[in-house]
């Protein structure tokens, strides 16, 4: 049984950072793509182009976000911004009626985010307990 448990925990880890790695070379080269601006070529979206860059720019945080060690609430943002983002583009591919490759792509990417949200170890996440503590703790309540 105990092996078992070992080997869910390795293979859950590989996962983990099989996806984390995946990701974050998606919003690093996408990132730096959009900041040197090369804005896509598809400007029937309707954004200025200075959008692009800034996209770019939180693109490129949100990838050193997920890797550095440590800041579990800082990641729980980052998380929430690349799936805001990815959900945002396929609404906008959508919207404009673009082909449905176009669609799903932004979807697959915020699959492999989730992904790597669920598979997080414990010292990445914000921890029930730790938030039990808080909330526990008397010289915090008013009387």
């Amino acid at each position: 049984m105990r092996i078992e448990q070992n080997e869910y925990k390795r293979s859950k880890g590989i996962w983990y950072w099989i996806s984390t790695a995946l990701l974050a070379f998606i919003l690093f080269s996408g990132g730096l793509w959009l900041m040197t601006g090369n804005q896509p070529m598809d400007a029937y979206l309707g954004f200025p182009a200075y959008f692009w860059q800034i996209l770019g720019f939180c693109k490129i945080l949100g990838g050193i976000a997920i890797l550095v060690p440590r800041f579990p609430l800082l990641k729980e943002w980052a998380y929430a911004g690349i799936v805001f983002n990815l959900t945002g583009a396929a609404a906008a591919r959508a919207s404009v009626g673009d082909s449905t490759a176009h669609i799903i792509a932004p979807l697959v990417i915020c699959g492999i985010a989730i992904a790597s949200w669920f598979l997080r170890p414990e010292s990445r996440k914000i921890v029930a307990e730790r938030i039990g503590e808080i909330e526990n703790d008397h010289s915090l309540t008013v009387r």
